[in-house]
């Protein structure tokens, strides 16, 4: 099971994603607000892991260009679906990864990654090339969840649930360990925040700047 397995799994599960409601919408939206008070009139911004594109949505205007990424084909073609009902100045789609990215060699004023960092096989690597995405003094911006925070059956359950393709490559990381790979990576956190309204919030937001 390696990269090509988990595109395949999100390009399968693609139009059920867009479909399903998001659980905890007033937890959502707290993290749509603190992000935008991030951005600033004019930022050059970059989204990893856009998924169906409802986060780019409803962040771009808050921006001045704002490219959403996915390296699933799936997701982005759904995404750009969504932006011809809803076209935004300045937001693109497009599918795409932090190190694909990274080695066009443009930077941008602020980063995001929600819900995508347990996601990446590794780590390290991911946070390298955001690195060298980022301006030096930029944001990164990431929502991650932790299943190290989460239910221990959970765990158990991932890595047969692999097995069979009903569940993706997920790492298991806690805030602790998320902060200090962010922070070796070459940035400084400066805020690190749980913003679920119901339920154990396993999701850290993380803001760090660029050293």
């Amino acid at each position: 099971m390696g990269p090509a397995s988990d595109e395949a799994f999100w390009d399968k599960i693609a139009a059920k994603y867009a479909r399903d409601p998001i659980k905890d919408m007033a937890g959502y939206e707290r993290s749509l607000e603190r992000t935008r008070g991030l951005l600033g009139e004019g930022a050059d911004v970059l989204e990893l892991g856009c998924g169906t594109g409802t986060t780019a949505l409803a962040l771009a205007a808050s921006a001045g260009a704002y490219l959403a990424t996915d390296f699933s084909a799936r997701m982005i073609a759904i995404a750009q679906e969504k932006a011809q009902a809803t076209p935004l100045p300045g937001l693109r789609f497009r599918r795409a990864t932090a190190e694909a990215l990274a080695a066009e060699g443009h930077a941008f004023d602020v980063v995001l990654a929600f819900n995508v960092l347990h996601l990446v096989r590794d780590l390290p690597a991911t946070l390298g090339a955001v690195r060298a995405l980022t301006k030096p003094g930029g944001l990164f911006v990431s929502k991650t969840g932790c299943v190290g925070e989460m239910s221990p059956l959970l765990r158990l359950a991932i890595p047969p649930m692999r097995l069979v393709g009903l569940a993706p490559h997920v790492a298991i990381l806690d805030a602790p360990i998320l902060q200090a790979a962010i922070a070796a990576a070459g940035f400084e956190i400066l805020a690190c925040e749980r913003h679920a309204t119901r339920g154990r919030d396993a999701r850290p937001f993380i803001v760090a700047r660029r050293t």
